[in-house]
């Protein structure tokens, strides 16, 4: 078959293709019988709040809107708790209202929880202190963190399941109870800026955020209960890294004509054919564990079984973009997930590193500059800039992490192209993961408060220190501009 005719795609089709990252369990049958309770269970979000993300993530590419991405490296079941997904919401409401502020346009919030809880590795096994081989940890999905519990266990896909349903459910109750009315914000407390200018720089955006809202309410301009400063649309996210259990949470949704809802599925039954293989123009397939899945840079194969899944859902998907993504693989990416130039259906998630963005970022642009794909482009700089302190913890750095933003913002406008987003790696808790921010955090501070089983995080503080300057990038292009 010709390179430019794809074979026809099921949510199975994955499977004839070479797949990285797989993850082997002793027994196959526990497996199944995991995998076939969770294809019975209720969708996690769905296809009409998808649809919605889509229409959003378009003005996104087409400069109309900004994303904001965030949240933990990988999920514990642990953090599934009021306080921890409060927490998180906070930093990502406030983080937005800046952003919006600073911007002058909308912001699509995507969270990284409900379902990030695989986690890649570069090798299969680890040492550990005292010289013993195991299996890596893989995630709380797949095992356990404590190194007696390495053995992966297909219960815990189905316990992933729940975990992410009881996460979702809550964001909606509060999200439903007021938690994200602006009309009432929760406290900025700007204590732990230790640098009295910058703590006076960042009052006066709050000053200014808070008498604007004030002002509409004097004239009557949020009355209405239903408006965006009432409440938001938050989205869920997580890499689609363990394909057995997305395809469980594949479904089948009838396109929106009258007809065809009697003709199509409404679940996808992996043990026979799909029931509506012969109309398949009647329907679309959606994964509904998420309602964004990324692509992480180990698994983008052109060839690879994660590819293969990817470009059947209808869901808007991500695709990590690294410094080992030739310029002409990553237009090859794109043929075969957008074949339908849609704008914001892919978002290209680059990751390079504050030392290597100009060596990779403007050939990665200019060869999507040369086809008609309309992708979101949007920076990861926490990824390419993890190191290793002195302690053996691993940090990054706050300044090296706002170097890959602005760095990313400048070389875009130097193209005439536009940084259209953020995917940060963070936590609403006061963690101590990595250096620098206005709490001048230093290598010495790293044991106080280090938390992550994973990669470090911005705490809540860094978060809003990178909002800010986000904020007064833009604001100050938007000045420019006048």
């Amino acid at each position: 078959m010709s390179e430019g005719a794809p074979s026809a795609w099921t949510p199975d089709s994955w499977k004839s293709k070479p797949i990285k990252q797989d993850v082997v369990y002793d027994d196959a049958n526990e497996l199944e019988t995991v995998l076939s309770r969770v294809t019975n269970m209720p969708p996690l979000v769905s296809s009409p709040e998808i649809d919605r993300l889509r229409e959003q993530l378009k003005d996104v590419a087409e400069g109309r809107a900004f994303l904001l991405q965030g949240g933990d490296c990988a999920e514990s079941f642990d953090y599934c708790n009021p306080q921890a997904i409060e927490d998180k919401l906070k930093i990502l409401l406030q983080m937005s209202l800046v952003l919006v502020w600073g911007m002058r346009m909308p912001v699509v919030r995507i969270a990284r929880m409900a379902g990030q809880y695989a986690k890649p590795r570069s090798s299969a096994y680890e040492k550990t202190s005292d010289g013993k081989t195991i299996l890596s940890y893989r995630g709380d999905n797949v095992n356990g963190i404590d190194p007696e519990n390495r053995k992966p266990d297909p219960q815990r896909l189905l316990a992933a399941y729940f975990h992410s349903a009881a996460t979702v459910n809550y964001v909606r109750l509060l999200l439903a109870g007021g938690f994200a009315d602006l009309h009432r914000p929760e406290a900025w407390d700007l204590g732990h800026v230790r640098n009295t200018d910058i703590r006076k720089e960042y009052q006066t955006i709050v000053n200014r955020l808070t008498d604007s809202l004030g002002f509409m309410g004097t004239i009557g301009a949020t009355e209405d209960k239903a408006t965006a400063l009432n409440t938001v649309d938050l989205y869920m996210s997580h890499e689609a890294l363990l394909l057995d259990y997305e395809q469980a949470l594949t479904r089948s949704v009838a396109k929106p004509l009258p007809t065809n809802r009697a003709k199509c599925s409404a679940i996808y039954e992996p043990s026979t054919p799909p029931r509506d293989a012969l109309a398949p123009e009647l329907c679309d397939w959606y994964n509904l564990s998420a309602h964004f899945i990324w692509i992480g840079d180990r698994t983008r194969q052109l060839n690879g079984a994660h590819i293969e899944y990817f470009r059947g859902v209808k869901n808007p998907i991500g695709v990590k973009v690294g410094p080992t993504m030739e310029a002409e693989e990553l237009v090859r990416v794109l043929d075969i997930l957008d074949p339908l130039l849609e704008s914001g259906r892919v978002t290209l998630i680059t990751r390079y590193g504050a030392d290597k963005i100009a060596q990779y970022l403007p050939a990665h642009i200019a060869a999507v500059q040369k086809t008609q794909h309309k992708p979101v482009w949007c920076c990861d700089p926490c990824h390419g800039n993890t190191t290793t302190a002195p302690s053996g913890h691993k940090t990054r750095s706050f300044e090296a992490i706002v170097s890959e933003i602005t760095s990313n913002i400048t070389i875009h406008l130097e193209l005439g192209s536009r940084l259209s987003g953020v995917h940060l790696e963070l936590t609403g808790e006061h963690v101590t993961e990595c250096t620098g921010g206005s709490q001048e955090l230093s290598h010495s501070d790293l044991p106080t408060n280090y938390q992550t089983f994973c990669d470090p995080r911005l705490n809540y503080e860094q978060s809003l220190d990178i909002a800010f300057t986000i904020a007064k990038v833009f604001e100050y292009e938007h000045q420019s501009s006048k």
